[in-house]
């Protein structure tokens, strides 16, 4: 028959915990032994043996020591409330470690860091609004921006999140089609439906002329972020093909505007 105490030694073979570990528990009241034999020894039973299985547990979840006594004092249920806030976290944090390991093997795969899903967590803005803030600051003073963010303001705030949504996959899907049509020619009256549907997106948000539209032409064709965004969608031209498509289109606005003169 198995003796009724684990010593120490009994313990780290048992559990792979370390001897200054055990006694320092003993010496924070964390985990205090059942008895103490004739000679001083500390004397584990197996009740011991599963608060500190416990304690274990807790410290997976990165728990300070002085939080991890609180809980043990608790009766079960409180343990289990408490514990399900933890579940939680945890879970938020399995999500956010999932998401950051698809983004780096985006990266690793050669894709360009513009359109990762990065920067969620802490004082670093999410990219989507980088993007935004980086464009206040290069357009902000242009009668076209200001246009645009008075638009924006006439959207509650509470849906503002679910248009951009909206129009972000609108332009993911648009830049898909021209992707699809690059072989055609800029010109053609497929691809310039395609800019017609582009432009018609941009139109939620401003007024569309052709100097706005040759303005976001040049920018698709020159801006590096830009660049690696859209030329995800297709091969490394497909940026100057769409720059080439809202040019036509341009052209043959002008053009319509003179004959209708």
């Amino acid at each position: 028959m198995k003796k009724p105490y684990y010593t120490v030694k009994d313990v780290i073979v048992i559990t792979g915990v370390t001897k200054r570990t055990l006694h320092y528990y003993d010496e924070i009241n964390l985990l205090k032994p059942e008895s103490y034999s004739d000679k001083g020894y500390r004397l584990y039973n197996q009740e011991d043996l599963k608060k500190l299985r416990t304690i274990l547990m807790l410290k997976e979840l990165d728990l300070p020591l002085k939080e991890i006594a609180t809980i043990m004092q608790m009766p079960k249920q409180e343990q289990q409330a408490i514990l399900a806030g933890h579940y939680q976290a945890v879970q938020i944090k399995k999500q956010n470690l999932e998401r950051t390991l698809m983004n780096l093997e985006d990266f690793i795969s050669g894709k360009d860091i513009s359109y990762l899903d990065i920067f969620h967590e802490g004082n670093i803005l999410p990219l989507k609004e980088q993007y935004h803030a980086e464009a206040k600051y290069v357009y902000g003073d242009t009668a076209k921006y200001q246009e645009y963010e008075k638009n924006m303001e006439q959207i509650p705030e509470e849906e503002r999140a679910a248009v951009f949504e909206a129009f972000d996959q609108n332009m993911q899907d648009v830049f898909k089609q021209f992707a699809k049509l690059s072989k055609e020619s800029p010109a053609s009256e497929k691809v310039q439906q395609i800019v017609r549907e582009w432009k018609s997106y941009l139109e939620q948000f401003m007024v569309c002329d052709t100097e706005i539209l040759q303005c976001i032409a040049y920018t698709y064709k020159d801006d590096e972020g830009f660049k690696a965004y859209i030329n995800q969608f297709g091969d490394d031209k497909l940026n100057e093909f769409i720059h080439q498509a809202i040019m036509c289109y341009c052209k043959n606005e002008r053009l319509s505007h003179v004959e209708n003169k």
